[in-house]
């Protein structure tokens, strides 16, 4: 049987690749419109109790922009057990150019995501790589393609030393090195950082960062990595500014309310789309980034 285009590429290895294919998870999906779910905003960590109609505008905006820049999107499903988190698809797997590895989430209310997210995408001719067994947790909001053969690693709240060390076994027979980053312990676990919280990678060789909040380690690498550097404004640090997403061709992603940031994204030559995330984003703790899943790149 001849397989399809779609079927037989999964061009995962890339952070800043043209994006082709990404899956996204709607606030009603995720339950943001049923009282059960919604009553869960605390525990889960936002900000204030979520305004459902105004996140789904929000989320079709997001899906819109994409869109217009040639990405076809998967819509994960709705299902019970599914938390308001779930709108943030980034985090429960990491695609690859060998098939998707799926997390086990540091966060005990995601854990079923990544089935979810394979009975999505299984169907699509996305083969399963891996997955990531107890007592090793790993969420792909800690996961940094630096290049093609090279992955960065949080060591924080939601990624374990057992998750990074489960990850570097899957990987290193394929070629890829993976590297583990130490995370700050900020404001602690219920207000947990990702790697991705710090980092987005805007080109093979620009990155935007929160630089105050990096360890001494990581900078080295990215410059040692030839990276140049775009500083976010230190007043957006908690409107998630430095969540930053790569379209491909220069073409990034972001926040609306951040522009002081994005107003330097478009100084150093960088053509910024934006959409409104104060409540899609923002009370949760979610940028564009954690709104999607890329599934192709290339």
């Amino acid at each position: 049987m001849t397989q399809t285009t779609t079927e037989i590429r999964c061009y995962g290895n890339s952070m800043v690749g043209v994006l082709r294919r990404v899956l996204v998870c709607s606030p009603r999906s995720a339950g943001w419109n049923e009282p059960d779910h919604a009553a869960l905003w605390r525990e889960l960590g936002f900000h204030h109790a979520s305004d459902f109609e105004a996140a789904e505008l929000q989320h079709q905006v997001l899906c819109r922009e994409l869109e217009t820049c040639g990405a076809e999107l998967v819509h994960l499903p709705s299902h019970p057990d599914l938390s308001l988190d779930a709108v943030y698809a980034h985090d429960a797997s990491l695609t690859t150019d060998f098939g998707l590895i799926l997390m086990r989430p540091g966060k005990p209310n995601r854990m079923v995501e990544a089935g979810h997210q394979r009975t999505t995408c299984e169907p699509l001719g996305i083969p399963i790589f891996g997955q990531v067994q107890a007592p090793g947790t790993t969420e792909a909001g800690d996961m940094l393609w630096l290049d093609s053969t090279t992955l960065v690693i949080g060591h924080g709240f939601r990624t374990n030393a057992s998750g990074i060390e489960q990850m570097r076994a899957l990987l290193a027979p394929r070629g890829i090195e993976v590297l583990s980053a130490p995370l700050p312990y900020g404001q602690g676990p219920s207000t947990c950082l990702h790697l991705m919280s710090l980092i987005s990678l805007l080109d093979e060789q620009t990155a935007l960062v929160d630089l105050p909040w990096l360890a001494v380690e990581t900078v080295e690498l990215l410059k040692r990595r030839g990276f140049r550097f775009v500083e976010i404004d230190d007043s957006e640090r908690d409107t998630l500014a430095c969540n930053v997403l790569s379209l491909g061709y220069g073409c990034l992603l972001a926040i609306e309310e951040n522009r002081k940031t994005n107003d330097r994204l478009r100084h150093a030559g960088f053509d910024v789309r934006t959409f409104p995330g104060s409540e899609l984003c923002i009370n949760g703790g979610g940028g564009p980034t954690c709104l999607t899943r890329p599934l192709l790149r290339g």
